[in-house]
């Protein structure tokens, strides 16, 4: 029989195999001897390939472990593509689609938590409980494992628009309630202390944010032309995000700050370090330079002080709940403070600090 009619042509020490699997047309080259039973074998080895393929059982990277369409129809494989391999290339078609600061998360999630956990597992292996049964106990907060599992989501959702999983697991894992944490907003006695152990450039920055309510991030971008002294407000229209500058958290976020007095104060006297800069209004008081990032703030400048002062640790956030409940005591209205903040509505502000609002008589 011709050989090349039955899918094989030989080449001398070499034999090409021609075969369609999944629609395509496929053709392999593979090292043979140039002897009778070695082309036998090798129309016996073509054989053994239609037929499972047939039945739906042929494993391309079995019978061509280098070949470039192994790779390519393994994807195609639920049962053999494993997860590490699906996050990993979904990652890579997609990080050039994301934030600085995003794709940092996602790497995080993904090497950290999502491979070591399912790595090995192939596509359909996950199930929800497999998931559920992990997130039990992972030690982070409700909010962190959402976050974490949002790569894995995203992955899985592809592979079930393109077809290849005909059911979706993650559908089936909801994500944990945040639980929220309760406000423990500082005293005027405590925001004294640690202000009083606060000197120069630091001071103006943490008193700045008892007085003003601007995330850490945001007081870091802040600039001076978005100053306004002549109408006592300041602009928020960025943040600095992981040494990224990025838009507000969202749309609402970008506004317009009343200045507070003790606010204007520590403007007033940030200006001899930075003004005549002209660039973003608090520094780094031992280099002179701009912050782009918040943890070096909290871990030299927030923590010390607090430790000085002798008062119990209390996340720099709690600046921005310590000028709420400020606002609401003295009565300024729940939809002028949401404003302030960068909430959309003053559904969040009755929600969270509902019990520094005054009761009406």
């Amino acid at each position: 029989m011709d050989a090349r009619q039955r899918g094989i042509t030989i080449r001398g020490t070499s034999a090409q195999i021609a075969f369609t699997y999944q629609g395509v047309r496929c053709r392999e080259t593979i090292p043979i001897p140039p002897t009778k039973v070695a082309q036998k074998e090798l129309m016996l080895k073509r054989q053994a390939i239609l037929y499972e393929i047939s039945i739906g059982t042929f494993n391309y990277s079995k019978h061509f472990p280098h070949s470039r369409k192994a790779k390519e129809f393994r994807k195609t494989r639920p049962d053999l593509y494993t997860i590490k391999e699906a996050i990993i290339s979904w990652l890579q078609r997609n990080q050039s689609k994301l934030q600085k600061s995003t794709l940092q998360d996602y790497n995080s999630a993904i090497y950290y938590h999502l491979i070591p956990a399912f790595g090995e597992l192939t596509i359909s292996e996950l199930t929800a409980s497999k998931v559920k049964e992990w997130l039990s106990i992972l030690p982070c907060s409700s909010k962190r494992k959402g976050n974490i599992l949002i790569p894995l989501r995203q992955m899985f959702d592809e592979l079930y628009h393109d077809e290849i999983i005909d059911k979706n697991p993650l559908q089936r894992v909801k994500n944990l309630p945040n639980k929220t944490r309760e406000p423990e907003p500082f005293t005027q006695e405590e925001i004294t202390k640690i202000l009083n152990e606060l000197t120069g450039q630091a001071k103006n920055l943490i008193q700045f944010a008892f007085y003003s309510g601007l995330r850490t991030s945001e007081l870091i971008a802040l600039r001076w032309q978005d100053v306004d002294f002549e109408n006592n407000r300041v602009f928020v229209r960025s943040a600095y995000v992981r040494g990224q500058l990025k838009n507000t958290k969202t749309k609402s976020g970008k506004r317009e700050v009343t200045l507070q007095p003790q606010a204007e104060e520590a403007l007033l006297n940030q200006q001899s370090f930075t003004k005549q800069l002209n660039e973003t209004v608090f520094h780094d008081p031992d280099t002179n330079q701009p912050w782009s990032d918040d943890q070096p703030i909290r871990k030299r400048i927030w923590i010390p002080a607090l430790k000085k002062a002798g008062i119990n640790y209390r996340n720099p956030y709690q600046t921005r709940h310590t000028f709420a409940s400020m606002m609401l005591s003295r009565g300024e209205k729940p939809m002028f403070v949401a404003q302030q903040m960068g909430h959309k509505d003053w559904s969040m502000i009755i929600k969270v600090y509902g019990r520094w609002i005054p009761q009406s008589k």
